[in-house]
């Protein structure tokens, strides 16, 4: 018998139990469920920082059938804990490919499930809320993973971006451009930082606690802020870094958690979500030019939409057509602003690239002035 047909069970913090069969590494893990809607980009999702510390459920009906491949990546190894899949394939047709997504789990050491009814999950999921769950293909007792699954820790609290932060100080782009970029790193995904050194700039990579002196010493004309994964209220480190960065006033871009600490930095509250957002087509309004934009989310935590109106230092850019949440904001008179989406949209529609122009530019009338 493979592996893939080997036995493996999913209990979630409810008591809910499915069974299915077992993907890539035989074994037993832990961490938050959540869902992604998207039918493509798997192996992007699964190396985004942001999901560290979850086991995702995917969406879509087959995921694996176009393999791996290097370049698809979006840090340097997989982020999530698990993968929940109707159909996890073992074949697949790109003739590009460096792999099979099973070779791919088992070389990452990824516990994973399928053949699980996921439609039937996700509605349970968003209808119950975001919780723990454990998943294993060597564990069979349900009342030994119950107990197991009692020592985790609610991601309600949890400071994860240090965890996933870079190590060490890198550079990307030419160094002799003319727009200089300074990155905190809280889990940042490759193509954002393409997406800046692609518009001429030079971009250097930040420790999450990496000092405000030392970063100010780079000289940099303006500060980008990452997404990442974990509680933001839960790093008090950034959100003071960010007020000094603020004072400073220099442009600011953030994105995703960047963009609920960017809050947080201005007295507005942030809290949990219910089951979070999460996929590739989720549609947002620009308050500003009246446009619609069908973006990529990934987030489970969000900005308090009454703390936000009753701010007189921010201004509400973006909202969420389907629930209206926040999803950007401004800074009244300081050039900084910020989306709770993914513009760099990998994987994604391109509707929201533009924000990394409004950014540059941004610095250019910063330079000028």
């Amino acid at each position: 018998m493979s592996d893939n047909q080997s036995p493996a069970i999913l209990l979630l913090e409810d008591g809910t139990v499915c069974s299915g069969k077992a993907f890539g590494a035989i074994g037993t893990t832990t961490g938050e469920i959540c869902f992604n809607t998207g039918m493509t980009g798997y192996q992007e999702v699964f190396t985004d920082p942001s999901y560290y510390g979850q086991i995702v459920i995917m969406n879509a009906v087959h995921v694996g059938n176009y393999g791996v491949i290097d370049e698809d990546v979006e840090s340097d190894s997989v982020k999530i804990l698990g993968v929940i899949a109707k159909n996890l394939n073992e074949n697949y047709s790109r003739k590009r490919a460096n792999g099979s997504l099973d070779e791919y789990l088992k070389k990452n050491n990824i516990v994973s499930i399928h053949d699980v009814d996921t439609r039937a999950l996700v509605a349970h999921v968003r209808t119950k809320g975001a919780m723990n769950c454990i998943i294993s293909s060597e564990i069979f007792d349900v009342e030994e993973l119950k107990k197991r699954l009692a020592e985790v820790p609610s991601m309600d609290g949890l400071e994860l971006a240090s965890k996933v932060s870079t190590k060490e100080i890198y550079e990307s782009g030419d160094p002799q451009a003319g727009i200089r970029i300074a990155v905190m790193d809280y889990g940042i995904k490759r193509n954002i930082i393409k997406c800046m050194t692609d518009r001429g700039a030079f971009v250097k990579v930040f420790p999450a606690k990496t000092s405000f002196e030392e970063v100010k010493a780079f000289n940099p004309d303006g500060y980008f802020i990452s997404n990442g994964p974990g509680d933001p209220a839960a790093m008090e480190y950034a959100v003071a870094q960010l007020k000094q960065i603020l004072d400073e006033g220099k442009p600011m871009f953030g994105i995703c958690l960047g963009h609920q600490l960017l809050a947080l930095a201005n007295g507005i509250a942030t809290f949990k979500m219910h089951h979070g957002h999460r996929g590739l087509n989720h549609p947002v309004k620009n308050l500003v030019t009246g446009r619609s934009e069908i973006t990529t989310q990934n987030h489970g935590f969000g900005v308090d939409p009454d703390s936000v109106k009753n701010s007189e230092l921010v201004e509400i850019t973006h909202v969420n057509l389907n629930d209206q949440s926040i999803e950007g904001i401004r800074i009244k008179g300081k050039p900084a602003f910020s989306v709770q989406y993914h513009p760099e949209s990998t994987p994604g529609p391109y509707d929201s690239r533009y924000l990394f122009d409004d950014f540059i530019n941004l610095i250019k009338q910063s330079k000028h002035n």
